[in-house]
C-alpha cells in the first residue's frame, strides 16, 4: 500500500511532467507558426570552420579550414534543416570531426 505522502509526491510529479511538456509543445508549435508566417526567414553568419584529427596517445590536432557563411533560421527551433541563428552567434567556430 502506498501512503499519501508517496501518493502527493507522485501526483505532483505528474503535474510537473505535464507542465514541462504542454510548455515544449505549446513554444514548439508556435515557434513552427511565426516561422511560417514570417515566410520563412532566412539569414547567414560567417563561422570559422576547423577540422579536428586524431592523433596518437589520445591527442587530437586542429586544422583551421577557414571561414565560411553557414545559412540558419530565424527561429527558436531548428528549422528546414538549419540552426537557429541566435545559437550560431553565439558558437561561431564549427568543428568537424574526422
Amino acid at each position: 500500500m502506498s501512503t499519501p505522502i508517496g501518493r502527493w509526491i507522485a501526483r505532483w510529479t505528474q503535474r510537473l511532467l505535464l507542465a514541462v511538456l504542454s510548455t515544449f509543445l505549446v513554444s514548439y508549435c508556435g515557434d513552427w507558426a511565426f516561422f511560417m508566417l514570417r515566410g520563412q526567414p532566412q539569414d547567414q553568419i560567417t563561422v570559422n570552420k576547423y577540422l579536428t584529427l586524431p592523433l596518437k596517445d589520445n591527442k587530437v590536432e586542429y586544422d583551421y579550414e577557414g571561414t565560411l557563411p553557414l545559412s540558419c533560421a530565424k527561429a527558436l527551433y531548428p528549422r528546414n534543416g538549419s540552426i537557429p541563428c541566435w545559437y550560431l552567434r553565439r558558437h561561431p567556430s564549427q568543428v568537424d570531426h574526422l
